[in-house]
């Protein structure tokens, strides 16, 4: 029996492997067929520091038809992967847009780990040229600045 329970809530855009991600982890299997998420859980026992930890692994829907139903998921979560895919700019994009902003208005104090999905296509020439440098910077800078309000000065 496990010593401690913490939920973990995965939240992105549709198709940026964030059900891949989870399913990896929990069952150590890669799916094979992208079949969009609504909403899943998943759990997985693991070790930490000689204790045992039960992980609640809450897997969202990143599609905008969702928006209004994700929020539902945020109760009581102990930690938050925000991801996004090396393959879409738009993804990348949309963490300091929309994703920052939903959860630190739902779960203010809650811890976020910044997740890059799909790095194995990180090789791939188009998927280079789109996620040019700018766009990263631009990206992660106001991430940055979204969990730390200090550094909102940089902007002016």
């Amino acid at each position: 029996m496990a010593d401690i329970r913490k939920k973990l809530v995965v939240v992105g855009d549709g198709a940026c492997g964030k059900t891949c991600l989870l399913i990896v982890f929990s069952k150590d299997e890669f799916p094979e067929v992208y079949v969009p998420t609504v909403f899943e859980t998943y759990v997985a026992d693991i070790e930490v520091d000689n204790k045992q930890v039960q992980l609640a692994l809450w897997d969202t829907a990143g599609q905008e038809d969702y928006d209004r139903l994700r929020p539902l998921s945020y109760p009581d979560t102990d930690v938050i992967l925000m991801c996004f895919s090396v393959d879409s700019p738009d993804s990348l994009e949309n963490i300091p847009e929309k994703w920052v902003p939903e959860v630190k208005h739902f779960c203010p104090n809650v811890p976020i780990i910044l997740v890059a999905n799909k790095k194995d296509l990180r090789n791939d020439e188009n998927v280079r040229n789109e996620l040019v440098p700018e766009v990263v910077c631009k990206a992660l800078l106001m991430f940055y600045a979204f969990l730390n309000k200090n550094i909102a000065s940089v902007y002016g």
